[in-house]
C-alpha cells in the first residue's frame, strides 16, 4: 500500500492531486471488539502495553491525521505514510 501511496503521488502531483496514506495501530472499534472481546480483556491489556503510549487508539484520533491530510496545511505533503499506532513502530 505504501508503494502505491508513493507511486499514485508521483503520478498525480504534477495534476495538483496529493495522495497519502494512514497506517494506524491498534484502534478501539467494532472489529477490534470482534476479534479481541467487548470491553477490558487480558489480550487488549497486553496490545495496549505494547505501545509507549500504553493504550489502544481511538477512531476519532486516524479521523484527526486524516483531517490534517486534508487540510490546507498538509498542503506540501504528498506520497507519504501517515503512522498512527501510539509510537509502536518508533520502537
Amino acid at each position: 500500500m505504501i508503494g502505491l501511496t508513493k507511486t499514485a503521488a508521483l503520478e498525480f502531483a504534477k495534476h495538483g492531486v496529493r495522495i497519502n496514506s494512514v497506517s494506524p495501530g491498534p484502534i478501539q472499534t467494532e472489529m477490534f471488539d470482534r476479534a479481541f472481546g467487548k470491553g477490558e480483556t487480558d489480550i487488549k491489556r497486553t496490545i495496549a502495553s505494547q505501545t509507549p503510549i500504553n493504550r489502544i487508539g481511538m477512531p476519532e484520533e486516524i479521523a484527526s491525521a486524516v483531517l490534517w491530510l486534508s487540510s490546507p496545511g498538509a498542503a506540501f505533503t504528498t506520497g507519504q505514510d501517515i503512522i498512527v499506532d501510539g509510537g509502536y513502530t518508533a520502537q
